[in-house]
């Protein structure tokens, strides 16, 4: 018996290709979806992310200003003078331990510190002990060192024993510097008011200044860092040492276990890099602060352009950059060999993106002033 071969007729060849086409297309449009939602959620976390980090450093801009207009007036005591110009050291623990108290019961700082220096920076009185008169500061805080050319305020995260906001303005008679008063602040209280917003900070120094923060020696270590502020969440603590550090600074920010992590750079008062910071905002917080489009500042009831206008004031001489640590990473890159560029090359790209338009016109025009220019700038 002989079998016949089935056929394959032109309608069944047609429909194989029907099914095969529809399926390509499937998988097409299966793949175009998957990954618009990826890049829908990068896009996302990028918009929120520059957004929180924008809304920290207006927060962290108005803590300085607020230390600033706070150390200004009190420079201005007539007892303190009067004090340092007698040389009388325990009326003026006197005087800077009253002025702390009632600082602490009116108001919401609780961690404020007062020290009065002599203008070869010695110790002559502070609020929280007494004992330490005619100790010199000068010798672990770098950041003095600019006050024996130019006796302007100033005000900064600082490093020394401890790191701390500082705010130092010089105590006059006339013309002639008494002194200098610095009223201190922890990063502790600020890291709460971010909390508040389903932010966790860590404040982040970089380990090489432990040589001088000999009080902060036992504070633990992360990634090469020390972690300063003592209120940090300890829940994240084993999350974040195992981050992928170089993918959260390639990318400025990193997504794990529904949490997103940002960085920011921390700077002194001299625009120079000292650590980092390190927010930490799970997706519920995330979700609340999308829903959140408000042109107010997180942490006071100033709109952001008003901080920004007062903290101009004090952040000029860096020429068109922000600040000092802007200025050298561009300024130092033309002068490096082509392999030495490649590290930091990156590190300028991340921070002209927060420059604007206007700014960046400025950088240019200062930096090519000595060339005529003609035609449109895009």
């Amino acid at each position: 018996m002989i079998m016949k071969r089935p056929s394959c007729t032109p309608k069944k060849y047609i429909s194989k290709i029907a099914l095969y086409v529809t399926f390509v297309v499937l998988m097409v449009l299966f793949i175009s979806v998957f990954f618009f939602v990826q890049h829908s959620k990068e896009d996302r976390l990028i918009s929120l992310g520059d957004d929180i980090v924008g809304k920290f450093r207006a927060g962290l801009d108005y803590e300085m200003v607020d230390l600033l207009s706070l150390s200004l007036a009190l420079s201005e005591d007539g007892e303190l003078k009067n004090a340092l110009t007698k040389e009388d050291e325990s009326r003026g623990h006197g005087i800077l331990s009253k002025i702390t108290e009632r600082f602490k019961k009116y108001t919401h700082l609780k961690t404020l510190r007062i020290q009065v220096l002599t203008p070869d920076f010695f110790i002559f009185a502070r609020s929280w002990d007494e004992g330490y008169e005619g100790m010199p500061i000068w010798w672990f805080r770098d950041d003095l060192a600019s006050l024996n050319k130019n006796a302007r305020p100033k005000v900064g995260m600082e490093t020394g024993r401890l790191l701390t906001l500082k705010a130092t303005i010089p105590i006059r008679s006339g013309v002639k510097v008494l002194g200098y008063l610095e009223v201190i602040k922890f990063i502790d209280e600020f890291a709460l008011k971010l909390r508040r917003k389903g932010i966790e900070l860590f404040a982040l120094m970089d380990e090489r200044y432990l040589e001088q923060a000999e009080l902060m020696r036992n504070f633990p270590l992360l990634n090469g860092y020390v972690v300063s502020n003592q209120n940090y969440n300890q829940q994240y603590m084993e999350k974040i040492k195992r981050l992928d550090w170089k993918n959260l600074f390639q990318k400025n920010y990193r997504y794990e276990d529904d949490t997103l992590y940002l960085y920011e750079p921390m700077v002194n008062g001299k625009g120079k890099k000292i650590g980092i910071y390190l927010l930490c905002i799970q997706e519920d917080a995330l979700q609340k602060h999308e829903k959140e489009n408000q042109s107010v500042s997180f942490f006071t009831q100033f709109s952001d352009e008003d901080i920004e206008n007062v903290v101009d004031t004090w952040k000029a001489g860096s020429d068109s950059f922000r600040n000092e640590y802007d200025k050298d990473i561009v300024e130092l890159l033309p002068k490096l060999n082509k392999e030495d560029k490649l590290g930091l090359e990156m590190e300028a790209k991340r921070v002209l993106q927060k420059y604007n338009k206007d700014e960046l016109i400025d950088i240019v025009m200062e930096n090519k002033h000595n060339e005529k220019k003609s035609g449109i700038i895009k």
